[in-house]
């Protein structure tokens, strides 16, 4: 066998070693999936909480105005409430005040006390969201 002979099979050889790799990277990658966007929150599961734990302070009808300590809760029912820039991502806004509470205002912090657990805050956000209509 010649030298040159000798070096295109080397290269062929590579070649394809370097075409399988891709090849087979490409399969892994096809096969992760993404990660699932986070779940919505189901407002009718979220009605039987707000009964329970947020209708003393935001009423039944969700139209707040209690004044525990110094801010009145909010009234969900104003667009006023909902317009304010604080407010501008609803649902991450929402999230934090649940998750930790507002101690200026009085609210409580349901999850970080182990009161709701994430996909229960996730249905109140959404159960929330329906009382502005």
């Amino acid at each position: 066998m010649s030298r040159t002979g000798a070096i295109r099979r080397l290269g062929l050889l590579l070649l394809i070693a370097i075409s399988l790799t891709t090849f087979r990277a490409f399969q892994v990658s096809a096969q992760t999936k993404p990660a699932a966007p986070a779940a919505k929150g189901n407002a009718v599961a979220a009605k039987a909480v707000f009964t329970q734990k947020c209708i003393a302070c935001h009423k039944a009808d969700g139209s707040g105005g209690v004044k525990l300590t110094g801010n009145p809760t909010p009234n969900w029912k104003d667009p006023k409430t909902w317009a304010d820039p604080k407010r501008k991502d609803v649902d991450a806004y929402l999230r934090n005040c649940i998750m930790n509470g507002v101690p200026k205002s009085g609210m409580v912090a349901w999850g970080k006390t182990g009161q709701l657990k994430p996909q229960q805050i996730e249905d109140m956000i959404a159960f929330i969201k329906t009382i502005k209509k």
